[in-house]
């Protein structure tokens, strides 16, 4: 197998990009977390468009702002948040294959709506994989580190198969409120019963405080029924994480766990574990303009919870 090639060069990384595939699953026991793209449908689509096996790393970009310079000819493709792209200064498409001459640049602009893009090349980002991924995990330093201008992006050889479709037709993300059906956790005695009630009943927000380990959510408080503390427990995507009550600021609180979370929870208990439509909670925030809260109004729908 031929060396990999540093067919693309980071020339401006925008807030946040990384390198993403599937991730480390299966490795909680050893301390390690799954890590990996937070939109794994995006992350697989691209990977698709371009021929790749679906779990081939890519590059993920958090709210924009990325440009790449093609060191030899490419064939790439954009999904995840739909945001303006440029090849060689004129306008392209989100969703579609696209060829890059060597010399020419790609620009990916903020989103209107959605939080994370990603853009995979045929023949996948082929940095050295850590322990069977080549994600980068933002807890653990796992992986290669954030892109950074000049970092060149090593690309595998391309696959034998050939793209066989151009364009990929993808629903743009919702708006509103976005309900999260809420599955009882092992603390759930912890709680009051207004509590729980307000959990399944009150809106929540997801504040700038947020980032690939976990989503701070600001909203009701959720009252206790007890002042005791327990150890560190093991933790899932989409685990509710509830601070001591005397946490301040005190609408400033719940925790809801991502790709990079700490698999052993630090707050006192998590009483649900949310999901939404088999993703992570990433693909939830809507609001990624520059300048304005990226928040996204959630309810907890949760039949399931009861007090």
């Amino acid at each position: 197998m031929s060396a990999p090639e540093h067919a693309l060069e980071v020339t401006r990384p925008g807030p946040l990009s990384t390198v993403q595939d599937l991730g480390r699953p299966g490795l909680a026991s050893m301390g390690v977390g799954p890590s990996g793209a937070a939109d794994r449908s995006a992350l697989t689509l691209a990977n698709r468009l371009v021929g790749n096996d679906e779990s081939a790393a890519a590059i993920e970009t958090t709210s924009g702002g990325r440009e790449l310079l093609a060191r030899s000819d490419a064939t790439v493709a954009v999904t995840g948040a739909p945001c303006p792209v440029e090849v060689g200064g004129y306008g392209a498409s989100v969703n579609t294959v696209l060829r890059v001459r060597a010399g020419t640049g790609v620009r990916l602009g903020t989103p209107a709506s959605g939080l994370r893009s990603y853009l995979a090349v045929r023949g996948g980002v082929a940095v050295e994989p850590v322990l069977g991924s080549r994600s980068t995990d933002a807890l653990s330093g796992l992986g290669p580190g954030p892109l950074a201008v000049g970092t060149p992006v090593p690309v595998g050889a391309a696959p034998g198969s050939v793209p066989t479709v151009e364009v990929a037709p993808v629903p743009l993300p919702s708006s509103g409120e976005v309900p999260l059906r809420a599955v009882p956790g092992p603390r759930q005695d912890w709680f009051t019963d207004a509590a729980l009630k307000a959990l399944v009943t009150e809106a929540y927000e997801v504040t700038t405080a947020s980032d690939r380990i976990g989503m701070r959510l600001s909203g009701p408080v959720l009252e206790r029924a007890t002042d005791r503390e327990l150890p560190s427990e093991g933790m899932v995507a989409g685990a509710v994480q509830v601070p001591p009550p005397n946490s301040r600021p005190p609408r400033h609180r719940e925790v809801l766990g991502d790709r990079d979370r700490d698999i052993r929870g630090r707050r006192s208990c998590r009483p649900v574990a949310s999901g939404a439509a088999g993703s992570f909670p990433s693909r939830l925030i809507s609001d990624s303009r520059r300048g304005a809260r990226r928040i996204r109004r959630l309810r907890r729908d949760g039949p399931t919870v009861r007090g």
